[in-house]
């Protein structure tokens, strides 16, 4: 495996206007083709893509609920969570307590 700094991409990084964790994927292989070299100077989760990551972060956080309990479970879970004023008034023994049951 090589790995290469893209000088560019450091430098956006250190911008404080971009911070752009940008990174890209080639991938050679020994009968020489190679993969396209897909690069990404926004993935998703940066800050400047964030509306577009919610809906993907709560469909991931559901998903992995719903591995381990009910679906009336994940329903009260999620009502909570999702609900800033709900979730900082309510006791942690309360909210670890929807985990148990």
């Amino acid at each position: 495996m090589i790995i290469q700094e893209n000088e560019a991409y450091t430098k956006d990084y250190l911008d404080p206007n971009k911070r752009s964790i940008a990174n890209a994927v080639q991938v050679f292989y020994t009968d020489g083709t190679a993969t396209e070299n897909v690069a990404s100077e926004y993935p998703l989760g940066h800050r400047f893509r964030r509306e577009e990551a919610i809906p993907k972060i709560r469909k991931k956080y559901k998903d992995n609920l719903s591995t381990k309990f009910t679906k009336k479970q994940v329903e009260k879970i999620e009502a909570v969570s999702y609900d800033y004023q709900k979730l900082s008034a309510m006791d942690v023994n309360k909210f670890v307590d929807l985990f148990l049951t």
